[in-house]
């Protein structure tokens, strides 16, 4: 038989309505009252029914998350995060795959919102940082969590320090001897790509070593423009000892780029990248790289999301800690 609120209210000796409070992790609960109904959900295993919930209240206990980025090691990395936020809150997921250069974007993202009764959506890079979308949000009221987005006002999402973190990858490699450092850039719609290319730069000037235009190569954040722009690198009359790539994918195709020449890294050149996803760990050597915990802020960006949704003007733009994790990608400079 299912279990049903009423079950639940009666076990712990409180109304229907301060269940649904419990549920819903409405404010005016006492702690004591709140863990009482908690631990009596956890063992009765209810579950609330959704279309119960959406016909008890103008909720959909929907939200969605909207993509377009070819890193597919990175979505899923944040696609569980916001999952995580939302099981513990008892809402669904939906994910929104876009082409965020498309004419017809906003209005895609409206209907979307109109046909599925959307309760509010995370935004994801680039289209995080589509000024048109954005407005258009505001202006019907749907509440939006934004990740790592250009601008670091936004009132609602999560962001890290990244033109810090790169350019403290930049001072290890110029601990290890590298002067001929080169970067591969991301897609230049990110938000990501110019803070990349900033911490870049930055990290030389305090290495007092002169930026050089002909040591930035374009990529698209996916493995094939990594090997594309590696190579461009290596062609080079003096080419790098060092490759910052602005992701993991890039990074590992620089690795397969240099390997294929017969090359080897780090012996002859050393790579980086920056998210620290799943490829990193995977490929051989493993790879040196800015770990910003993807994960985590995916379900950071779903939390501030529901408590927008819960109350008008809650909810922050969180900043969370990133940290370099040193594998063996990277190494000495040779001497040339």
């Amino acid at each position: 038989m299912r279990i049903r609120i009423e079950d639940v209210a009666a076990a712990a000796g409180v109304s229907m309505k301060t269940v649904s409070r419990v549920l819903n992790h409405e404010p005016n609960v006492a702690e004591a009252t709140r863990q009482r109904v908690e631990a009596i959900v956890e063992q009765l295993h209810y579950r609330p029914h959704p279309s119960a919930r959406t016909l008890a209240g103008r909720r959909s206990y929907l939200v969605a998350m909207l993509y377009d980025n070819p890193s597919s090691n990175y979505l899923m990395e944040v696609e569980l995060g916001v999952l995580d936020a939302c099981q513990a809150h008892h809402y669904n997921l939906m994910l929104a795959p876009l082409v965020y250069d498309a004419r017809d974007i906003v209005a895609k993202v409206e209907a979307l919102i109109d046909q599925s009764r959307l309760d509010g959506v995370v935004l994801t890079p680039p289209i995080t940082d589509d000024p048109a979308l954005l407005q258009r949000l505001d202006e019907l009221g749907v509440p939006y969590a934004s990740i790592s987005p250009m601008e670091g006002h936004r009132r609602i999402g999560v962001t890290v320090d990244e033109q810090s973190a790169v350019a403290e990858m930049i001072a290890h490699l110029v601990q290890l001897g590298h002067r001929r450092i080169a970067h591969i850039k991301g897609h230049p719609a990110h938000g990501a790509s110019g803070w990349r290319l900033a911490g870049y730069r930055e990290g030389l000037k305090r290495a007092g070593i002169r930026f050089d235009p002909a040591l930035v190569a374009e990529g698209e954040f996916y493995f094939d423009s990594g090997v594309a722009a590696t190579d461009r690198l290596l062609d080079l009359a003096r080419p790098p000892t060092a490759i910052f790539a602005a992701n993991d994918d890039m990074a590992a195709g620089a690795i397969s780029a240099i390997c294929e020449r017969g090359l080897s890294v780090p012996g002859d050149v050393s790579v980086c990248g920056f998210d620290d996803t799943p490829i990193a760990r995977h490929i051989y050597p493993a790879l040196t790289t800015v770990r910003q915990p993807t994960r985590d802020m995916g379900k950071l960006a779903g939390i501030e999301l529901l408590k927008a949704i819960r109350e008008r003007d809650a909810g922050a733009m969180v900043m969370v800690p990133y940290t370099l994790q040193l594998r063996r990608s990277t190494g000495p400079a040779p001497t040339r």
